[in-house]
């Protein structure tokens, strides 16, 4: 057996998803999408829309990394790796958020001088 037939043996082992497994997961994405927009137009929501606005991106991202990414059917490393990297991207998001949110709050004292020096900005 060649190294080609190795590898193309070792890729027909994968158990890929039919159309129908892809049509459901876009029935869930409409569905979660949805209720993103309800969330939103609903007054009544208002004090905890953020909060579900975050659970229902969180889910719709799951779902497009498991089914249309294919990590669902990769190997643990891949998925490690995927995963690895992400959290990195959102510890340095937090990380960039709190830092202007405490440079916001004492820098306020910039505003009249950037005015000054930058006119008709």
């Amino acid at each position: 057996m060649t190294a080609e037939a190795a590898i193309h043996e070792h890729f027909e082992e994968h158990v890929h998803p039919g159309a129908s497994v892809y049509v459901t997961v876009a029935a869930f994405l409409v569905v979660l999408t949805a209720m993103e927009i309800t969330v939103f137009y609903v007054s009544a929501l208002a004090s905890v829309m953020i909060p579900l606005l975050i659970i229902l991106s969180v889910a719709k991202f799951a779902l497009v990394a498991m089914f249309y990414m294919h990590l669902r059917y990769d190997s643990y490393v891949l998925t490690s790796i995927f995963m690895f990297a992400l959290a990195i991207a959102a510890l340095l998001l937090i990380a960039l958020l709190l830092l202007f949110a405490y440079l916001s709050h004492y820098l306020w004292f910039m505003v009249p001088l950037a005015r000054i020096l930058l006119p008709g900005h």
